[in-house]
């Protein structure tokens, strides 16, 4: 049954009854399965799972509207601050404030086009915010561009997405001209600083007085925010293009609507959280949590344009009180270096994705700056949240006194609404629990399908199982282990060789385990003889012979120990923190 936990009936704060709901009204949906035999624990497991999902899929706010969640979310903030702008100058806008600049911009950007997505270039930030804000009110889609792209695959995703307007920032549109001078714009560009700075206050000023005065769900109404969305496009997000050609990924209001619930239910972001993002928006996990999140629920949202800035990152967390960060694991380990314990005193703890956290980093955060590291894990096809660990709680009705909620190595428990399986990659069949295998995922956060790509759509969709193209495994207490990105391993004389191990073999036998930056990747090459060849790509100097036989010592299989060596200028990243692997293939090969 779903929707009995937060009601009434569920035991919270202590209380069995006499408590409010968190919601009302309440609605309980109850999902019925086959029986099967008690004695299948983990397959228990997986089919409550799945029934789970079906259950959540039901939920009637699932077919709501993004635009009117957000409205609601800005109102009930009112006069408390939504956001803290910390890009240059410290900003700070109100609910009321934030709402009331989307809601004279959506006006502007109804007139300004007649199609039905808008292109935005822009960093984390208040114009970011008010540019995607008054979008959904308008009832256009933003497409947040990848800036770091290159020319031709920018352009790709312009002409793909059908835009004829670009929404960026002068100032931001000179810094990117410095590093990339050809970045194609289009014809039509809006810049939203000098349209806001342009607003007569008294617009701004009586909507502000109208979001303060009156009932969040009235002001929905004046806003003008449909109360239907469910099935219909919210939001085109491009992937990073780490294998190839970005994919255009197509996102319903269902899909984030669903994955804001789920993320609500794990309870890592709580009603007092001060969040600090600086994850691009054109990330899916800086798209859905570091800007609808935020703007819908209580809590506040602190950013800065980029993550690589570590300095500003701890000058903020210190001067805003912020409880909670998120970022990449190759954004976050600079903190090692140039943050104390004194300064990071407020965070509870650092979500950290994207890329597998590295043992070393986890317990550098834990030990030297007393803040436990999240790790989770998501995919832009899925909103993108699918699993993250969550604090241990203390109880007395608890094993031991503790819910475990955080298991180094892995990536936490599915969240709410996600049920997963696991198949051989050969044959598709299910494989024993426990077991490897490629994971597929189920849920009513899961995408609609690619933009103009009916063929790649059924490929990642089949039967509404989505394909993540991720090796993993769920353990006996439902925490999901992931082995490697299936594009990650090499079939070499039969053996799957996953390159990530390797890549920590090599750290370990070089000391760069603690490096700030990426100094090395694995690759592959086809060999005519065993299938596929390793390749090491290495950006310090290094002596191949005596790398081979501090692997050798360590005991790693021969097979595993790459032959080849490769010296180049830099290991290419993604503007995701992600290595580029398409770039790596091609130095590989070159």
């Amino acid at each position: 049954m779903d929707g009995l936990w937060g009601s009434i009936f569920s035991h919270l704060g202590g209380k069995s009854f006499f408590k409010w709901p968190k919601h009302f009204p309440r609605p309980i949906a109850a999902v019925f399965g086959t029986p099967f035999p008690s004695s299948e624990h983990a397959q228990t497991r997986l089919r409550l799972l799945q029934l789970t999902a079906e259950a959540f899929a039901l939920r009637p706010s699932l077919r709501g509207h993004l635009a009117r969640e957000v409205v609601v979310g800005l109102a009930a903030k009112g006069g408390k601050p939504a956001l803290i702008d910390r890009t240059g100058a410290r900003r700070e806008f109100s609910g009321a404030l934030l709402l009331s600049l989307g809601w004279v911009m959506a006006k502007r950007l109804r007139a300004a086009t007649p199609a039905r997505r808008v292109a935005i270039v822009l960093p984390p930030g208040v114009a970011a915010a008010v540019a995607n804000l008054a979008c959904v009110l308008a009832g256009k889609i933003p497409v947040n561009l990848n800036f770091t792209l290159g020319r031709e695959q920018v352009l790709s995703c312009l002409q793909r997405a059908e835009v004829d307007l670009v929404i960026t920032a002068e100032a931001f549109k000179v810094k990117l001209a410095e590093k990339f001078p050809d970045f194609p714009w289009g014809d039509r560009v809006l810049d939203i600083a000098t349209e806001l700075q342009s607003l007569p206050r008294w617009q701004v000023a009586w909507r502000m007085a109208l979001v303060r005065a009156l009932p969040a769900r009235w002001i929905s109404l004046l806003v003008g925010a449909p109360s239907r969305g469910g099935d219909d496009e919210a939001a085109l997000l491009f992937t990073s293009g780490s294998s190839g050609e970005p994919k255009g990924v197509i996102l319903s209001h269902r899909n984030i609507l669903a994955n804001l619930r789920q993320i609500e239910d794990a309870d890592i972001l709580p009603s007092s959280a001060v969040l600090l993002s600086s994850l691009p928006v054109f990330h899916s996990f800086g798209f859905t949590v570091g800007l609808w999140y935020c703007l819908s629920r209580d809590g506040t949202l602190v950013t800065l344009p980029s993550p690589l800035d570590t300095n500003g990152a701890i000058k903020a967390i210190k001067e805003e009180h912020v409880t909670v960060t998120v970022g990449t694991p190759t954004f976050l380990r600079p903190y090692l270096r140039r943050a104390t314990a004194d300064d990071l005193k407020s965070l509870e703890w650092a979500v950290v994705g994207a890329e597998k956290l590295p043992d070393d980093l986890a317990t550098g955060f834990t030990e030297q700056l007393q803040t436990p590291m999240l790790e989770g894990y998501g995919i832009t096809e899925t909103s993108p949240v699918l699993a993250v660990n969550v604090p241990d709680k203390a109880e007395d009705e608890a094993p031991n006194g503790i819910w475990t909620g955080n298991v180094r190595g892995s990536v936490g428990r599915p969240v709410i609404g996600v049920a997963v399986r696991f198949v051989d990659v050969e044959t598709g069949a299910e494989v024993p629990p426990g077991q490897v295998g490629l994971l597929e995922v189920r849920g009513a956060n899961v995408f609609k399908g690619y933009l103009g790509d009916p063929d790649r759509t059924a490929e990642a969709k089949v039967d509404g199982w989505y394909r993540t193209g991720d090796l993993a495994r769920l353990d006996d207490d439902g925490f999901l282990h992931l082995a490697g990105r299936l594009s990650r391993f090499s079939k070499i004389g039969g053996e799957m060789v996953p390159h990530g191990t390797v890549e920590q073999a090599l750290l370990k036998a070089l000391n760069l385990q603690s490096a700030s930056e990426v100094l090395l990747a694995v690759s592959a090459v086809s060999d005519p003889a065993k299938g596929e060849q390793l390749v090491v790509l290495h950006a310090v100097d290094l002596d191949p012979d005596a790398v081979r036989a501090a692997l050798a010592a360590e005991g790693l299989a021969n097979l595993w120990i790459p032959k080849v060596f490769k010296k180049v200028p830099g290991i290419p990243i993604l503007g995701t923190g992600k290595l580029d692997l398409n770039k790596l293939r091609q130095l590989a090969q070159g």
